[in-house]
């Protein structure tokens, strides 16, 4: 009979997902997720599978708890016009480390060689742009943005002003022309109520 695991296996999955967001796959060596992790060849790989599984498996935590605050950020603000705005600031936080997203680097890393990473971070992408989209249908609804805009497209633009600011938090871009980016891209993706409104 299998004795059962003595470790908490979201525990190791985040501290190794951390190894491989700061130092990238190709740079991470058994030794580190061994190091990290606290379990020795034989345990990790049982439970995880060889580095490429291991590193599917944090890929895939990674994106589900990104899509799981995304979801609680959209839906907190009383308007969804707010949300949006907050969604565009986010990366500029400077609380917020400079690492830049996992998806968006392991995509760059890897995505030409490895079909597997592509693909995922094509559904995480879709899955992403879909809970903007539903964002943005609301505050069509609040009346805050143009009601003939489509939610998908402008969903995409927001992403993509978004993934772009993370991008360039990572270049050392001061904080001040980060925030000052920040509030010219939600300038012109996301004008004022009274805009909208006529």
């Amino acid at each position: 009979m299998a004795r059962p695991r003595s470790f908490d296996e979201k525990q190791v999955l985040n501290a190794v997902r951390d190894q491989f967001w700061n130092a990238g796959y190709a740079a991470t060596s058994l030794e580190d997720l061994m190091r990290v992790s606290g379990l020795g060849k034989g345990s990790l790989y049982a439970a995880f599978g060889d580095k490429h599984q291991l590193f599917l498996r944090a890929l895939h935590s990674y994106t589900d708890d990104s899509h799981a605050a995304l979801r609680q950020a959209l839906a907190e603000p009383p308007r969804a016009l707010d949300a949006l705005r907050l969604l565009i600031e986010a990366p500029v936080d400077p609380a917020t480390p400079r690492r830049g997203c996992l998806l968006a680097n392991s995509t760059s890393e890897l995505g030409n060689a490895d079909p597997e990473v592509l693909e995922h971070a094509h559904r995480a992408y879709e899955t992403s742009t879909a809970l903007i989209g539903e964002c943005v249908a609301r505050a069509q609804r609040e009346g805050d943005l143009p009601a003939e805009a489509d939610p998908v497209a402008m969903a995409r633009a927001l992403l993509a002003a978004q993934q772009g600011l993370v991008f360039m938090s990572r270049t050392g871009l001061d904080q001040a022309t980060l925030t000052a980016t920040a509030r010219a891209l939600a300038a012109q993706l996301l004008p004022e109520p009274s805009d909208s409104r006529g």
